[in-house]
């Protein structure tokens, strides 16, 4: 079976009389008037639309932020201040306690000075009694050493005289040597 071109094509055919004008439609003269009516109905609803439910809904958004920020705001100085005032009071605290460990530590310096000066002059004082002690024994002992010194030295000059002379000197002859020697 053979079928020709024409039998084949199954399109739509647009009759030759619908593209007399040749116009585009929203261009053509006489549908100006609905397309007027359609537009002033489809900007009136979607207005209405926008008027009472999308506007609203967006101020009550923009206002709830605006709110919200407010209050944030005032939180945050709320805040602010609370810190600045913490802040304030604990240096306040700190310069406080500093005072006051300087004032301990000037109060333990000077009482630690006035023990040590107390310690110092005890110490001082017992060493001049024992300076003293000593003196007076070596002053004894002087004077002991020195009243045997004659002694020792007519008992050494006698040994040293029978020593060098076989013969031991006279008593009055020793005491006279002893006592020119010693002045």
């Amino acid at each position: 079976m053979a079928t020709t071109s024409a039998e084949t094509h199954t399109g739509t055919e647009v009759p030759a009389d619908a593209h007399s004008t040749g116009t585009f439609p929203p261009f053509d003269g006489g549908t100006f008037a609905s397309q007027i009516l359609w537009l002033a109905i489809t900007f009136g609803l979607l207005y209405w639309i926008m008027s009472k439910v999308a506007l609203p809904r967006i101020s009550g958004i923009l206002e709830d932020r605006r709110d919200r920020i407010a209050g944030d705001l005032a939180e945050a100085n709320r805040l602010k201040q609370e810190s600045d005032a913490a802040i304030a009071a604990y240096e306040q605290a700190l310069a406080e306690a500093r005072g006051n460990a300087h004032k301990i530590a000037h109060d333990t310096r000077a009482k630690l000075k006035s023990d040590v000066e107390a310690r110092r002059t005890a110490a001082e004082a017992g060493l001049a009694d024992k300076l003293s002690d000593a003196e007076k024994h070596i002053a004894e002992l002087k004077t002991t050493a020195l009243a045997n010194v004659g002694e020792i030295a007519t008992d050494t000059t006698t040994a040293l005289v029978e020593t060098l002379i076989g013969k031991a000197p006279t008593k009055a002859e020793l005491t006279k040597a002893v006592d020119s020697a010693m002045k």
